[in-house]
């Protein structure tokens, strides 16, 4: 059961990294895939905390859980901006925001 959970993970956690190589123009999907690496590494955190028997790692989890719910939400932020700015969320466009 345990390795069957690890390689869960490392497909979710591939399936992350691919995501953010091929596609590279969509702001939004790159923020999904960054949630989604970030959900892989804190399901790693908590399986090997159940399995070491030991509390720091969902502690840890909690942690990191927080700090992508922030990043989500300026993310989210930063591509409304594009979005009234130029009327698409391409990533190329972004440098507009300088302005």
């Amino acid at each position: 059961m345990f390795i069957l959970q690890i390689a869960a993970n490392i497909f979710l956690f591939l399936i992350s990294i691919l995501g953010m190589v091929l596609n590279r123009r969509n702001i939004l999907i790159t923020l999904m895939c960054i949630e989604l690496i970030l959900l892989s590494l804190n399901l790693n955190y908590i399986i090997f905390s159940v399995y070491l028997d030991d509390f720091y790692g969902q502690i840890f989890s909690l942690f990191i859980l927080t700090i992508a719910a922030a990043e989500s939400a300026v993310g989210l932020a930063i591509i409304i901006l594009s979005f009234r700015s130029r009327g698409t969320i391409i990533s190329g466009t972004i440098p507009i925001l300088k302005q």
